[in-house]
């Protein structure tokens, strides 16, 4: 509290550059500091922590400019409808002070002139926010990549729409953003082919679009590819040496593809949380999560972690170079290429090790692609991502004692998640309600992607297409 109110002292006062400043713009500075103190006074009369208060500015400026600038320049929605998508997760972020530098593709933000914090975005690599002495991402400015005119799933064409039940999926999509659910595409593959597609709210078929979790199931399927090339075994340890001398020694990376590697990780979004701290405070999220202490044996307790999820892209960037230009270039000649993504960013942090948590952009034919290779055993396009055997143990239950329908960072049906859909089901889910859902008894695929700030019925929505397929 002490730092805190010294910060918002010094802005009251001012200092010597700011005699220049015009009363206008001091009365302004005036009035944010009258709002931080009365914001102060009723956060710690409501029972809010000092850790919160403190840290809120910068981890409002830092998601602030991360997801605009990804949104904008990734995603290429506009500057409004970016923030008020920003702004569905606190009614704080509306008091952002937002610069977007649209020739540099840069974006900076500050609340109430605390935190100030740019995201840049660099060719074929994304958006992070900027650290200095991190120059990792200014050295892969890679090209997009390549389109093909072949039939999904290579390519771009697609010649497979069933009329009836695009009327369907299409009157789902309006009645959705009827509701305020703000559905942005949903999509259905039966039987290999795309037979249904809709769009709304600026996206189409070739617009990335933010899979936040489901970024965790394609970093997955990318160790199985290690695994299938010879690089990694899931039964040993993931070579870190800050592990060597403590209970973490003990970890495989098997518990941490099904999260019950039992690190202390907390996956609670508030500033000064450990979730926040790493997205949208630390140049090395990788690092951040690497660093926790054990809390329970490793194997013994499930622990959803974002943490544990860029832990795997730590260990992927470690056995594929050590370099982001190495790793990306590994993920684009055995991941991207022969899976034929085409509309896609994978973004890294400052560090320059991918997000594998949360920052995977991808159109809903591209997030298809991911479902289809797992339906057809780690098969797509001819090529061979991951073993039969590396499906097969991803959608297995873990051994955890307190929740066991998750896999290799996947989730699944076996404790009735989804009532209505066949048991085999299992899924990529992200938050704002993003799914890629496969259900290999149905030889089904179906993607959702939008900005849901509540609950989504992806059950029954889904189970309305398994039926109308039926």
């Amino acid at each position: 509290m002490v730092l805190a109110a010294s910060t918002f002292c010094a802005i009251l006062g001012g200092s010597e550059s700011d005699q220049t400043i015009s009363p206008g713009s001091r009365m302004k500075k005036i009035i944010a500091t009258a709002i931080i103190v009365f914001a102060l006074a009723f956060a710690f009369a409501s029972g809010i922590t000092p850790t919160y208060v403190i840290n809120a500015p910068g981890v409002a400026a830092g998601i602030g400019a991360k997801l605009l600038c990804s949104s904008r320049y990734v995603s290429g929605l506009s500057p409004e409808q970016s923030f008020d998508d920003l702004t569905q997760y606190s009614s704080i972020l509306q008091y952002l002070d937002v610069d977007y530098d649209e020739s540099d593709k840069v974006v900076t933000t500050s609340l109430f002139g605390l935190g100030r914090t740019t995201a840049s975005y660099y060719p074929g690599v994304g958006c992070y926010t900027d650290y200095e002495g991190f120059e990792a991402r200014t050295n892969a400015n890679l090209q997009p990549m390549p389109e093909f005119s072949s039939r999904w799933p290579h390519g771009t064409r697609v010649e497979t729409i069933d009329a009836d039940l695009q009327r369907q999926v299409s009157a789902m999509v309006s009645q959705d953003n009827g509701n305020g659910l703000n559905t942005r595409a949903l999509l259905v593959v039966k039987n290999g082919s795309i037979v249904a597609e809709a769009y709304a709210q600026g996206a189409g078929p070739d617009t990335p679009l933010l899979g936040w979790s489901m970024a965790k199931s394609l970093m997955s399927v990318m160790l199985g590819n290690l695994e299938y090339r010879g690089l990694l075994d899931v039964d040993e340890a993931p070579g870190f040496d800050s592990w060597a001398g403590d209970e973490r020694a003990d970890i495989r990376i098997r518990d941490l593809l099904t999260m019950t590697d039992g690190l202390d990780f907390s996956e609670v979004y508030d500033p000064g949380s450990d979730a926040t701290s790493m997205l949208f405070t630390e140049a090395s999220a990788s690092g951040y999560a690497i660093g926790r202490p054990a809390l329970h044996p490793p194997g013994t307790q499930f622990n959803y972690s974002s943490g544990t999820a860029n832990i795997l892209s730590r260990i992927h960037f470690n056995r594929t170079g050590g370099t982001l230009v190495a790793s990306l270039t590994d993920y684009r000649q055995h991941i991207a290429g022969p899976m034929s993504f085409q509309h896609t960013v994978f973004e890294p942090d400052a560090r320059g090790v991918l997000v594998g948590s949360s920052y995977f952009y991808a159109s809903a034919r591209d997030w298809a692609r991911l479902g289809q290779m797992m339906l057809q055993g780690g098969v797509l396009n001819g090529e061979r991502i991951v073993s039969e055997s590396w499906v097969e143990q991803s959608t297995r239950p873990n051994n955890s004692r307190n929740q066991q329908d998750y896999g290799y960072q996947w989730w699944l049906n076996t404790d009735n998640r989804w009532p209505d859909l066949p048991a085999d089901a299992y899924a990529a889910q992200g938050n704002r309600q993003q799914s890629l859902m496969v259900i290999p008894s149905e030889d089904l695929v179906i993607v959702r992607l939008g900005w849901t700030s509540g609950r989504y019925p992806a059950n029954e929505r889904f189970a309305e297409i398994v039926e109308a397929l039926r």
